[in-house]
């Protein structure tokens, strides 16, 4: 079973007596910071959290005194301290899979022109775990930690076809709430690539999570449940769906089928 724990929580007649909301709601701050955001102040933090804005100041305060944000008295705002980078900088290098798909990811940036990533599921989105380009792609970089759409991006759309049938219907009910008027078009994507995935073997986002990328995308479900994804793409006006579906999914596939035999030895 793919995890879900992470999702937004139901509110049940049954209360959960091992379940800490305190320190549920303490990741929620942390999880409210995004690349590129810099500093948030508590108003915003909360319009993002969807927690009570007197709450927001207790987990902000806490957190900082822990490590895990900083504060700056000139913006009266916070950004994530390096308690987080530790805890990142853990989980990335100590994960397997990393280690062992990189070089290959390389060799398959390097003898196709993309740029090939390896995804794990945050929640509603897809976060960027690995990443290799082409010495010749520069306009097309990401870094660990950036994260593209579950619902309209190669990565994305690839791990939701890998669930069982019951598993993506649970995240479709937390997918149409956020997408509301926009969710049948959405829903009729990710159910193109569930079908080109049970027949192709891989899936695809042709402009759709970015008009300008074009991408395919192939995931790998590991024994204990967990699935990751890895998508190879780049500008649409160098990579054309015909060169990724013709000439770069038999590569990737090839590629993460390698990746999961060395990980039965690893």
């Amino acid at each position: 079973m793919a995890p879900l724990s992470d999702l937004p929580r139901k509110k049940s007649a049954e209360p959960d007596r091992k379940f800490i909301e305190a320190l549920a709601r303490g990741l929620d701050v942390l999880r409210a910071f995004q690349p590129g955001d810099g500093f948030l102040g508590n108003l915003e933090i909360a319009q993002r959290t969807g927690l009570p804005r007197s709450s927001i100041s207790r987990l902000t305060y806490t957190l900082t005194k822990l490590g895990y944000l900083t504060y700056s008295d000139r913006l009266e705002k916070y950004q994530l301290g390096s308690g987080v980078l530790a805890l990142g900088y853990s989980f990335v290098s100590n994960l397997a899979i990393r280690q062992v798909a990189k070089p290959l990811m390389q060799d398959l940036a390097n003898s196709t022109g993309t740029a090939v990533g390896l995804s794990d599921r945050d929640r509603l989105d897809m976060i960027f775990v690995e990443f290799c380009a082409a010495a010749n792609v520069t306009t097309f970089r990401y870094e660990i930690g950036n994260r593209v759409s579950l619902v309209t991006s190669g990565s994305g759309r690839a791990f939701l076809a890998a669930l069982p049938q019951e598993e993506r219907e649970y995240f479709y009910g937390h997918l149409e709430k956020r997408s509301s008027e926009r969710w049948p078009k959405i829903k009729a994507g990710i159910e193109e690539a569930v079908t080109s995935y049970k027949q192709r073997g891989f899936c695809c986002s042709f402009g759709d999570w970015n008009r300008d990328v074009n991408g395919i995308a192939v995931p790998l479900q590991l024994s204990q449940g967990r699935i990751y994804t890895f998508n190879a793409g780049g500008p649409a006006y160098r990579l054309s769906p015909e060169f990724l579906e013709n000439e770069v999914a038999p590569l990737l596939k090839n590629m993460v089928g390698n990746i999961e035999a060395m990980l039965i030895r690893y």
